[in-house]
C-alpha cells in the first residue's frame, strides 16, 4: 500500500474515533425545553410513555472502553497503515511461522516417504491420501481433480508420456519442469502446405484422407517434421515432440485443431516444482501422478511414449 493511502486510511480511522467520543458527549448534554417534571419525553405509543433519562452508567463506560481498546490496539498493531505498531506484529511475519512451524511438524513425514521407491510409495495408500492432496492443490488446476487433462494439458491417466513415461523421466517434469515449442509453419508451407501436412498426419493417425494430399504431404512432413517427430511420426521423447500416431491429442485432434497447430505453432510450459514444494513433497508428488496410470502399469504395457 502507498504512503499516501496510509496516510489517509490513518485518518479516516481516528477521525471516527474522535466523532464516535463527541457523539457520545453531545447526547449526554441536557437540552433547553426538553426537561419534564414527570422525566418522560411525551411520546406515547399504545399506551407506553417513553421515560427521557441518561443512559446505565455501565453502558456509557462500555462505550469509552471500546474506544480506550480500539486506541491501544493502533497503537500496538499496525492498523493506522503509516504507523507499523509498536510489537512490531504482520500478518507475513506471523504467516511465516506459522508455516515455519508446519514444515517443521511435517518435514519428518515427507523425509520417510523420500527414502521409499516411487511404485511402492504409490502403492502406499496413507501416503497416496497426502500425495492426492499436494496434487488438489498444485496441479489440478491444469490437469484436472482427476488427472485427465483439458485442453493443451496432457491427461496424466493413460500410458501415453510425451517427455517419457519411467518414474524418473515423471520425477524430472515435476521437479525441473519442461517447455516445450511447436513452431510455426504457415509461413513455410503455405495453406495448402498446411492442408497437405494435415492429410499425411491423418494418414499416420490410421484415418481417412485424400490420397493426393496424403502424397504431397509426405514429402513436406519429412522435410519439415519428421526431426522431431520422426519418420514413422511416433514422436521423440528427448524433445518432447508428441506421438502422432495414436489418438492421445493435447490440443485436439480433429481437423481443424491439427491444421491450427501446424499453420500457427503451440508453445507450452510446465513449470518446475522443485523451488516450490521442495524435493521431498516433489518425489510424493511423483508418486502419486504415476498412481494414475497404475493400472495400465499393472498390466504389464510397454514403456509409454505420448503426451506427459
Amino acid at each position: 500500500m502507498s504512503s499516501a493511502w496510509s496516510w489517509y486510511i490513518s485518518i479516516i480511522v481516528v477521525a471516527n474515533i474522535l466523532a464516535c467520543v463527541w457523539l457520545i458527549r453531545w447526547t449526554q448534554k441536557k437540552r433547553p425545553g426538553e426537561a419534564r417534571p414527570d422525566e418522560t419525553t411525551g411520546h406515547s405509543w399504545d399506551g407506553l410513555t417513553e421515560l427521557n433519562q441518561p443512559m446505565p452508567r455501565w453502558w456509557l463506560w462500555l462505550f469509552y472502553g471500546t474506544i480506550v481498546w480500539g486506541l491501544i490496539y493502533l497503537v500496538l498493531y499496525p492498523g493506522l497503515g503509516a504507523f507499523p505498531g509498536l510489537l512490531g506484529w504482520s500478518q507475513y511475519s506471523q504467516y511465516d511461522e506459522e508455516v515455519e512451524q508446519m514444515e517443521a511438524e511435517v518435514a519428518p513425514l515427507f523425509a520417510r516417504y523420500a527414502e521409499m521407491d516411487f511404485l511402492e510409495l504409490a502403492r502406499h495408500e496413507e501416503a497416496m491420501q497426502t500425495g492426492r492432496r499436494l496434487f488438489a492443490n498444485n496441479c489440478a488446476v491444469c490437469h484436472g481433480t482427476d488427472g485427465g487433462g483439458r485442453p493443451g494439458f496432457p491427461d496424466l491417466t493413460d500410458d501415453d508420456w510425451k517427455w517419457g513415461g519411467d518414474p524418473e523421466q515423471v520425477h524430472h517434469s515435476i521437479l525441473e519442469g519442461r517447455q516445450g515449442i511447436m513452431p510455426p509453419l504457415g509461413d513455410a508451407l503455405g495453406e495448402d502446405g498446411v492442408e497437405a501436412v494435415t492429410a499425411y498426419v491423418f494418414h499416420l493417425n490410421d484415418r481417412d484422407a485424400p490420397e493426393e494430399l496424403v502424397e504431397a504431404g509426405r514429402g513436406l512432413f519429412s522435410q519439415q517434421c519428421a526431426a522431431c517427430h520422426g519418420q514413422d511420426g511416433k514422436g521423440n521423447q528427448a524433445m518432447g515432440a508428441p506421438n502422432l500416431t495414436n489418438d492421445t491429442w493435447v490440443y485436439g485432434g480433429s481437423r481443424e485443431a491439427i491444421e491450427r497447430s501446424i499453420r500457427e505453432g503451440r508453445e507450452a510450459e510446465m513449470p518446475g516444482q522443485e523451488n516450490i514444494l521442495g524435493a521431498d513433497r516433489v518425489h510424493l508428488l511423483t508418486a502419486y501422478v504415476l498412481s494414475l496410470s497404475m493400472d495400465t502399469r499393472d498390466n504389464g504395457a510397454e514403456a509409454p511414449d505420448g503426451d506427459e
